[in-house]
């Protein structure tokens, strides 16, 4: 299956929104996310990936459809890594080697230092990213467990 990333133009913020909606909807699951008054999640940062020139947002496309999205942040630390702050492929996109690609296309946009931070409790997302880092880290992909805010695992490895 052909799989694009895609630059999320700002008069497409609004489509971006919505996906957002859905990945909260899902990671609700696994994290304390509660709903506003008018019965949607909240995500602080969306403007910023519009204004912010180290922020980059990408619609993924699978075989021409929309599937997904990932957002990601660079010069994250005093190494001037690249973190993948958010990363969704809707349902019906998932188990078709979809995310394992679009994740390859991000981290090859970026050569150098990358990060990714997974909850323990989303055991698929921790399959994905252990197995993509491994198979695009030029070098050793190390691991380092957080309890705070939730427990999870940081990946950090280096992209050729």
């Amino acid at each position: 299956m052909d799989v694009e990333l895609v630059v999320v133009a700002e008069s497409d913020k609004a489509v971006l929104a919505n996906l957002v909606q859905l990945y909260q909807h899902d990671f609700s699951e696994i994290r304390d996310l509660p709903l506003t008054r008018h019965g949607t999640f909240t995500y602080a940062y969306l403007d910023h990936y519009f204004t912010e020139p180290a922020r980059e947002a990408y619609f993924i496309e699978a075989g021409g459809a929309l599937a997904g999205f990932a957002l990601a942040r660079g010069g994250v630390d005093e190494a001037g890594s690249w973190n993948v702050a958010e990363f969704f492929v809707a349902r019906g996109h998932r188990r078709r080697g979809v995310a394992r690609a679009a994740a390859r296309l991000l981290f090859a946009r970026h050569p150098g230092t990358w990060t990714l931070t997974f909850d323990h409790a989303n055991a698929g997302a921790a399959a994905l990213w252990r197995q993509v880092a491994a198979s695009v880290a030029d070098g050793p992909v190390t691991e380092v467990d957080r309890t705070d805010p939730v427990p999870s695992t940081r990946l950090r490895f280096r992209v050729a």
